[in-house]
């Protein structure tokens, strides 16, 4: 069960959030867009690693307009990932991308744990495209 749900939110948290992925926009602007935030925790020492796995299984994902991994500067071992999608449909066929597939792979037993996890519906910022 622990490995289903730390298997998830990885995904959920690649998929969702480290670097602008570029100008990607909705054809049907009228369209909600669709977010997420999470804050999950490397096992102790892990944390650079994980972050280089995150970024590096994040370089192109049809749809996501936004995704950023931070480092938490209060925990040594906590990343917050904040993603926008075009669409939930575009994050959900995210999910089933070889890249991503491979960072969850490699990731996974680096994951300590998961604090919180947030759906979205960002409506626009400084860097978010249309």
């Amino acid at each position: 069960m622990a490995g289903t749900r730390i298997g998830r939110g990885l995904a959920a948290a690649l998929a969702a959030v480290a670097l602008l992925v570029g100008p990607a926009s909705a054809a049907d602007d009228s369209r909600p867009l669709y977010g997420l935030m999470g804050r999950m925790l490397a096992k102790p020492g892990q944390r650079d690693a994980l972050v280089a796995i995150l970024l590096d299984g994040s370089n192109s994902m049809p749809g996501c307009l936004s995704y950023v991994v931070a480092k938490d500067v209060k925990d040594e071992n906590a990343i917050w990932v904040s993603e926008v999608w075009d669409s939930k449909e575009s994050h959900a066929a995210s999910l089933n991308l070889p890249t991503v597939q491979a960072a969850i792979a490699k990731g996974r037993p680096l994951i300590a744990g998961f604090d919180s996890y947030t759906e979205t519906m960002p409506v626009g910022g400084i860097g978010l495209k249309r």
